[in-house]
């Protein structure tokens, strides 16, 4: 039999064929009708590729009743959007209302009329249409929300990268140095609750702005080709403050609880040291925000693998030794002990990021 794909589906669930064979007379003509005599049946179908758009479930049923049935389907996410509508005989005040508890949209007592079942189905049908209509809406607006955030911290990276002819492709990859870390210190006890996917995509996102403040360093020190003197060094130092202010302007117009919070907090401390040597604050172990720590480790490998004026590049071997050893001007007491303990596994993943996003000419 070949049927209209425009027409929805209905699920009958009963073990009675009589009232199997009465629905199908009423609905057969309006609708695709699939049948189910057992509760489990029943959730096998509505868990299927193409599940019913509407449930017809009857009560009393041999081991597993109506009840148990809708129980089942509301929990599954599924499932749990398909209307439910109990077709019973049982018409106590008491059975309806558990009825509905249980999640169920409509109770139609036996015998029923075949124009008012028609009607309630179409109800329904046509409620749970503009419900599924507002959903995708509001996935759809959700979409463009983060596709604008996103854009706003690419930007405002992308300015940073043209104001310092020295990072390159630093952006690139201490974003996802940022981002492997982060992926792998979620599976330990003492980040698991703090490292979700979610966190971890706006951590990769935002920490391209880890710089930004450099955008307010004067010229004469940001381009400047030999070694800053102590009042030039003081200014540069203050480009995590100026970030800060930079970001937090933005935060103000959006509300302190939005999408550059962790941009925020990258820009402003990713110069701290766990053993309190950093600046600007010069704050020591879990007073800084894990996503300033994290940062501190992926900037601190990048400065090391990069050449600069001012520096020649290390080789990959020699970036994790000193980062890990020291080499009597740089202490491993600079970063999180378990960071670092991560760094350690992931420093080939490190590698080949460097090697993917090399430094531009």
């Amino acid at each position: 039999m070949f049927y209209n794909q425009s027409k929805k589906t209905i699920l009958i669930v009963d073990d009675i064929p009589e009232n199997i064979d009465a629905l199908i007379g009423i609905l057969g003509h309006d609708y695709k009708v699939k049948v189910a005599d057992r509760g489990k049946t029943a959730l096998k179908i509505a868990l299927s590729p193409n599940p019913p758009d509407l449930i017809l479930l009857d009560i009393m049923m041999p081991e597993m009743d109506g009840y148990e049935v809708c129980r089942q389907l509301k929990k599954n996410s599924s499932t749990r959007n398909i209307p439910v509508i109990f077709v019973t005989a049982r018409d106590e005040v008491i059975d309806e209302t558990r009825g509905f508890d249980l999640g169920a949209v409509d109770y139609i007592t036996k015998p029923f009329s075949p124009p008012i079942m028609m009607a309630r189905i179409r109800t329904h049908l046509e409620l749970k249409n503009h419900r599924d209509n507002l959903q995708d809406l509001v996935r759809e607006s959700i979409r463009e929300l983060s596709f604008i955030q996103e854009i706003t911290i690419e930007s405002m990276g992308i300015l940073a990268e043209y104001r310092n002819p020295d990072t390159g492709g630093h952006i690139k990859r201490t974003q996802n140095y940022v981002r492997i870390l982060a992926g792998h210190l979620k599976n330990h006890l003492k980040f698991k609750k703090i490292f979700d996917d979610e966190t971890i995509y706006w951590l990769y996102i935002s920490a391209p702005l880890h710089d930004i403040g450099k955008v307010a360093v004067p010229d004469s020190i940001l381009l400047k080709t030999t070694k800053l003197n102590p009042g030039e060094w003081e200014e540069m130092k203050r480009h995590t403050i100026y970030g800060k202010d930079i970001i937090l302007r933005s935060e103000e117009k959006l509300g302190f609880r939005s999408f550059l919070r962790l941009a925020r907090e990258i820009a402003y401390t990713h110069h701290e040291k766990y053993d309190g040597t950093g600046y600007p604050q010069g704050l020591r172990g879990e007073e800084i925000p894990i996503s300033g720590r994290l940062m501190a480790l992926a900037d601190a490998y990048d400065a090391l693998i990069s050449k600069r004026y001012y520096k020649p590049s290390f080789l990959h071997e020699n970036a994790v030794e000193i980062i890990t050893k020291g080499d009597g001007k740089t202490d491993p007491g600079h970063f999180d002990p378990v960071m670092l303990q991560t760094f350690v596994k992931v420093s080939d993943t490190f590698r080949q990021i460097a090697l993917e996003y090399p430094e531009k000419d």
